[in-house]
């Protein structure tokens, strides 16, 4: 058969991609009561907007649940209470004391064939479909590290520790807004890549992107979303309810 002949090669099917959400965590900036991932938004927990953010992305086939490590039924309980896409499977795993010892054991859980894992804060519960899906189409496209990040809008002041708490902190530099972004979720890893850093990377960090960075590899940015914010505070949560009216309101989200 002569090489005009022969059939074109199949295109490689994309790895398949999971997202790992922690939701040990007891988000105590919010107030006394129940965890921050089950506080209510709109009569519904926050891990439950979260865990459909990340379903709503057609490319995302599984989402994994980090519970408290005591909680991994009352979680499971909750989101079998709520109706959840049926394209994505859902499934919940007991996490650990830490952050990254949470996310460890959710990438533990992940069968062996999903190469493409998002880490994705459950305190962001209204993180866009697009950007999802632009975090995900970067690391498929070959970048093994990514994160959705938007510009500063306020001057940002470098200062050093005050010499009594509760005193005036002195300022030592004001970087430029131009090379500062904002880093949300979920942020996007090759597999191996992050289970290597896990492995490898045993001081605490605030994200799983600062762990690849501490293995020497460049994390590259996408644009993220303004609605993709963390709630963490009171006024927080004050304004995730105004967007989550006007999305039902417009959109029938």
């Amino acid at each position: 058969m002569s090489d005009e002949s022969r059939p074109a090669p199949a295109p490689h099917a994309p790895a398949p991609t999971a997202a790992v959400i922690p939701a040990a965590g007891r988000g105590v900036r919010l107030g006394p009561g129940a965890p921050k991932a089950l506080r209510a938004l709109g009569g519904t927990p926050m891990l439950v907007h979260a865990v459909r953010s990340m379903a709503a992305s057609r490319a995302v086939s599984l989402v994994v649940v980090v519970a408290p490590p005591d909680g991994a039924g009352e979680v499971q309980g909750i989101l079998d209470a709520h109706a959840l896409p049926e394209r994505t499977d859902v499934r919940v795993v007991p996490g650990g004391e830490t952050r990254q010892e949470s996310v460890r054991l959710g990438l533990d859980a992940l069968p062996p064939e999903y190469g493409v894992v998002l880490v994705h804060d459950a305190a962001r519960p209204l993180v866009p479909v697009d950007t999802v899906d632009a975090v995900i189409e970067a690391v498929r496209g070959g970048a093994p590290a990514v994160v959705p990040a938007v510009p500063l809008a306020d001057t940002v002041k470098q200062v050093a520790p005050a010499g009594v708490p509760g005193e005036p902190e002195p300022v030592v530099a004001t970087p430029s807004r131009a090379v500062l972004r904002a880093v949300q979720t979920p942020q996007g890893f090759d597999r191996e890549l992050l289970v290597r850093a896990h492995a490898e990377v045993t001081d605490e960090v605030t994200d799983d992107a600062s762990m690849v960075e501490r293995l020497g590899v460049t994390v590259v940015v996408v644009p993220g979303h303004e609605e993709a914010f963390k709630v963490t505070r009171p006024l927080d949560l004050v304004l995730a309810e105004a967007v989550l009216a006007r999305r039902r309101l417009n959109d029938g989200f």
